[in-house]
């Protein structure tokens, strides 16, 4: 277990590397130079020239890399220039909104989305099976900006049982305070997650339903709920935990939306205003963010997998 848990984390660590290479490169591929799109189009030769020195900008590239690197290290991201606050900062009140946003919807899905995927094994072919395979199809392929509009239109506007517009508190205990105004988000992020999640474990019990094991656990005399409590579930779990590590970018884009549609003060939100202003210092602080969360989400996706299912460890 050991040797695995280092080989994977020298892989995490390689691929961090070529992440910040890559932020590294977008930096210096931005309109007119980093001095330019930090100080506007009226900026003049002298205050570029004088911006690049202070910055190290006028190096080599593989100094300015060097210093790069040294400032993620120390947790320097750079500054917004349009919000005058350093992006880490920016990124610390913003993040742990995003989270609670993502790790509400993720829970939600999880707790609906398994029992429903092994009700559809169990039942394979017949009416319930085809009504929520249909219904799962609809969600999956229904854009998520349309599935939040339509739950403003019906559950804030037609029936207005929920606010519109998501907490604004600058604090998670002041979000959570405010549960209604969650709901709506929460459920947008969670419909889409649901519709993969359910068609994952639904394929993954089929599965395992056809196993010798499951075959041997019957002949025993194992009733139905039994042998899919003790046999079955944690096998099929397996390829969901898998499918959780590499959905961690789409679970962004789906905030990034739904942040910017409910007002939701997260990391999402903070992407799309600095889009809109230009503002590249926290657009590439925030990619790093999400790429360095990835990669985590990779390793821990690689651990469980490892936990679950004994034999991963013995042939990585």
């Amino acid at each position: 277990m050991i040797r695995f848990l280092l080989k994977r984390t020298g892989q995490a660590l390689v691929v961090l590397f070529l992440v910040s290479l890559i932020v590294f490169v977008l930096l210096h591929q931005l309109p007119g130079g980093p001095a330019r799109a930090i100080l506007g189009p009226k900026a003049t030769p002298e205050a570029i020239a004088h911006f690049n020195h202070l910055q190290g900008y006028d190096r080599s590239l593989p100094v300015q890399y060097g210093m790069y690197l040294k400032r993620l290290v120390t947790g320097d991201l750079g500054e917004s220039y349009k919000l005058n606050q350093p992006v880490l900062t920016l990124l610390g009140e913003r993040l742990p909104k995003t989270l609670l946003l993502t790790g509400l919807s993720v829970v939600l899905a999880a707790l609906l989305a398994v029992p429903l995927g092994i009700l559809q094994a169990v039942r394979r072919g017949r009416a319930s099976d085809y009504v929520l395979t249909g219904a799962a199809f609809v969600a999956y392929a229904t854009p998520v900006f349309f599935l939040g509009l339509v739950l403003i239109l019906g559950f804030a506007q037609q029936w207005p049982l929920f606010p519109a517009e998501a907490p604004q508190s600058e604090t998670v205990g002041g979000i959570l305070a405010e549960p209604a105004g969650l709901v709506l988000p929460v459920v947008t992020m969670a419909l889409g997650i649901i519709a993969m999640f359910s068609r994952y474990m639904r394929s993954a019990v089929l599965d395992n339903l056809g196993e010798d094991y499951v075959r041997t656990a019957r002949s025993k005399g194992q009733s139905q709920v039994r042998v899919m409590a003790r046999h079955v579930l944690r096998n099929a779990l397996i390829p969901l935990a898998s499918l959780l590590g590499l959905y961690l970018p789409t679970l962004f884009s789906g905030a990034l939306v739904v942040e910017s549609m409910f007002n939701y003060p997260g990391m999402g939100l903070l992407f799309w205003n600095a889009a809109q202003s230009n503002d590249f210092p926290v657009l590439l602080g925030v990619t790093l963010v999400v790429g360095v969360a990835t990669v985590l989400g990779s390793l821990l996706t690689d651990i469980a997998y490892a936990v679950l299912d004994p034999r991963i460890r013995s042939v990585s």
